[in-house]
């Protein structure tokens, strides 16, 4: 059952045009992708390339599949290890979801998002350009390009 419904968000993938967002089986391994996330152009992540992981488990939709960040980003929800705190990835799934709470998987930075908005943003930018920079990383020049 997983490798059919797998496979049907694949090609539901192909099909549709997400200018921000790519993924796909890394290599033959219909379990193992990778993602690419674009920054939004309003906001702190502006001009990054965000790359993830996605391991499907073998009893997938059953089970989430597990999503991790690789390329560092300041967020409130996702740590140092690029793990996410998201209820749909871990006890809220089910089935009929495809690829929160008050309670960040970084309380520091979720405080001072909550407290000090320029500040983040700021420190988020920062990181984006560190860490997640488009033309740095030569994917594109910018996301309007798409």
């Amino acid at each position: 059952m997983a490798v059919k419904r797998i496979n049907k968000e694949l090609q539901e993938l192909e099909r549709g045009s997400t200018p921000f967002c790519s993924a796909g089986p890394v290599g033959e391994d219909l379990y193992y992708w990778q993602a690419t996330l674009l920054g939004p152009d309003d906001g702190p992540y502006a001009g990054g390339a965000f790359t993830l992981n996605v391991q499907f488990p073998t009893d997938y939709p059953f089970k989430p599949p597990k999503v991790t960040f690789i390329t560092k980003i300041y967020h409130p929800n996702i740590n140092n290890n690029g793990d996410i705190c998201l209820d749909t990835l871990k006890d809220q799934w089910s089935p009929s979801l495809t690829i929160s709470k008050d309670e960040p998987l970084m309380p520091e930075v979720a405080h001072i998002y909550k407290t000090d908005r320029p500040r983040y943003e700021e420190t988020a930018r920062e990181w984006t350009r560190k860490h997640a920079n488009i033309t740095v990383c030569g994917i594109w020049k910018s996301s309007q390009s798409m």
